[in-house]
């Protein structure tokens, strides 16, 4: 019977997401589809499963995999000052920390009417299991709608992260108070201090190991385990919990900056293994029998689902603040998602004897519930919007005859599009031609700092004098501009000072070569002429992120027919194609289309992230 438990869970592993891609259900997250298979072949159901020790540890295994990979979710450039790139005075930070507090707030107020209604009197418990936000799932919610690094997908994604990093903590409190060991919560300081020592020791060795490791070795991989379970023993000794010490260990994988190659591999082992194992058994143990034969557990179920939504509703008016009154309900919405925290919360609850076992599994179907109806609410409510939509911030500094023209094509093609001009007369001549052109006489990096014009993802020098470009590319890397592009009017130019650019990072181009390549393109081929000057055809670069096109050949594409692709960029590498090219993760594919509407369906499809 043993055996047969193993192998029914493997199976069941297996089918989950096969069932879920041939019907097409995409609404539901994996992970509750995983719950509701182990309540089907648990004791709620066929009761064909025997919790075994191999498959208990498994799903402790599993949990614990879970809380890593949660830590390496946090983006920690998004806590950075102006990192959110947000002109906008109601930033992704701050909408998030004041939703969050409301949260706490709400989550306070809800455990109190419990308690005072005699329907669950752990007032503190009760905090941490309306405060806590599903990471995992709202990640995975907002990579499908594409918006993870729009302003209202890093909001949410912020605010998911205060939903699991704070009831984490508190969990520890929580645990140490009501475990006896209160008198020695300052000793999770050494935790802490353990993570710093991890982090620092190996910052620089593990650029070496990425240099030295192999396929028979993975040292990548083999320092991931040993972070968690060094972390984890640490946690277990000085009272805390183990999933702390995990999360720990993949906030410090996280900042030795792996590379995706490494992160792949480890969401492959998790989600692969070990997490739908957890999930499963989690659903295996519940007993809704019991649960339906009990007329107060049973009532308690929906007065938990309201408190589940309730408890985040104040993210729906601090949304609103900025967002659209649709979008900011679905993203407030989506923030009701929770299963992966309250899990072994109530794990711990119920070791430390503080939760029955029926208020236990009402408090996990609720959040199943939930977990099932926000993503599909979010999904159907949430329409992009114009922000939503744009790809990049362009500035121009310099109105003329090289920048306007590309100033208008890049607009219709949903760049955002600033540009700055010192000429009076420029401004005068091309101000009705752009939407948004500044004129400033006095030009210079104070004037640019005050007005924002730093806070972009493209800068472009397009002044027709070599020393003006100079100096305000060399003035936007100071300011830490991801991509700065200037003009090279001039080939007499000073090397020396074009040589410290590039070493910097400065992209050059001259417009003289330019103009000679496009001459020579309308003599040579007409057509590559008129691709080239179209606005409706062109050139355009995907990056592959989507696994369900990597390791095929180029021919097994569905829109192979759609496109011409003329060139592929494997890391410093140019590929010629054929149709037996076989596409790798991170490929940079260049090819054409017939029209935007395919451009854009296509890059959409290759760049989503799964």
């Amino acid at each position: 019977m043993e055996r047969l438990s193993m192998f029914l869970v493997m199976l069941a592993a297996l089918l989950i997401p096969i069932l879920m891609a041939r019907f097409k259900i995409t609404g539901v997250p994996t992970a509750v589809a995983e719950i509701v298979m182990g309540i089907i072949i648990g004791k709620s159901g066929l009761n064909i499963i025997q919790t075994t020790p191999e498959l208990t540890q498994l799903s402790s295994l599993g949990v614990i995999i879970l809380m890593f990979l949660s830590g390496m979710e946090i983006d920690f450039d998004l806590f950075k000052p102006g990192s959110s790139n947000d002109q906008n005075r109601w930033s992704p930070v701050k909408l998030a920390g004041i939703a969050f507090i409301g949260t706490i707030v709400n989550g306070l107020i809800l455990g109190l009417i419990l308690k005072f209604t005699g329907l669950f009197d752990n007032v503190f418990l009760s905090v941490i299991l309306f405060s806590t936000v599903a990471l995992g799932v709202v990640i995975a919610t907002l990579k499908e709608k594409e918006i993870l690094s729009r302003p209202m997908g890093q909001t949410i994604l912020l605010t998911a992260v205060l939903g699991e990093v704070i009831p984490m903590f508190a969990l520890t409190l929580y645990a140490s108070l009501n475990g006896g060991n209160g008198s020695q919560i300052w000793l999770i300081v050494l935790l802490f201090l353990a993570a710093i020592f991890l982090l620092r020791r190996f910052k620089q060795p593990y650029i070496w190991f990425n240099q030295v490791t192999k396929s028979t070795t993975q040292l990548d991989i083999r320092l991931a385990f040993f972070l968690i379970f060094t972390l984890v023993i640490i946690a277990e000794t000085v009272g805390a919990e183990n999933i702390l010490g995990a999360f720990l260990a993949g906030m410090v994988m996280k900042l030795l900056e792996p590379s995706e190659a490494t992160r792949d591999k480890l969401t492959s082992i998790g989600y692969g293994f070990f997490i739908p194992i957890f999930f499963i058994m989690t659903g295996v143990r519940l007993n809704l029998r019991t649960l339906l034969a009990n007329p107060q557990a049973l009532m308690l179920i929906p007065v938990l689902v309201i408190c589940f939504i309730l408890a985040k509703a104040w993210a729906f008016p601090v949304y609103r603040l900025r967002f659209k009154r649709r979008n900011a309900f679905a993203g407030g919405f989506l923030t009701v998602t929770t299963i992966t925290l309250v899990l072994p919360s109530l794990q711990v609850a119920r070791n430390l004897h503080t939760i029955t076992g029926t208020q236990s599994d009402a408090f996990i179907l609720a959040a199943v519930i939930v977990c099932i109806l926000a993503p599909i609410i979010f999904n159907s409510q949430y329409h992009l919007d114009r922000e939503d939509l744009i790809r990049q911030r362009v500035v121009f500094l310099g109105a003329n005859t090289l920048t306007i023209p590309v100033a208008q094509q890049l607009g219709r093609n949903w760049f955002d599009i600033r540009m700055v001009t010192d000429d009076e007369k420029n401004y005068k001549t091309y101000n009705s031609q752009v939407d948004n052109l500044k004129y400033f006489p006095n030009l210079n990096e104070q004037t640019l700092a005050e007005n924002d014009y730093f806070n972009t993802d493209i800068l472009v020098t397009g002044f027709r004098r070599d020393d003006k470009n100079i100096s305000f590319s060399r003035m936007a890397k100071d300011h830490a501009v991801n991509r700065v592009i200037m003009a090279q009017v001039n080939r007499t130019s000073d090397e020396k000072q074009l040589q410290t650019l590039g070493e910097q990072g400065v992209e050059f181009f001259n417009p003289f070569n330019v103009e000679a390549s496009v001459l020579r393109s309308l003599i040579e081929s007409p057509a590559v002429y008129q691709m080239l000057t179209s606005t409706e055809a062109g050139l355009f670069e995907v990056r592959v992120c989507n696994h369900k096109y990597t390791d095929r050949p180029l021919m097994d594409l569905p829109f192979v027919d759609q496109i011409t692709i003329s060139r592929i960029r494997r890391g410093n590498q140019w590929i010629i194609p054929t149709g037996g090219t076989t596409i790798e993760y991170n490929d940079h594919i260049i090819f054409t289309a017939k029209n935007l509407g395919t451009v854009a369906t296509i890059r959409r499809e290759l760049s989503k992230q799964n």
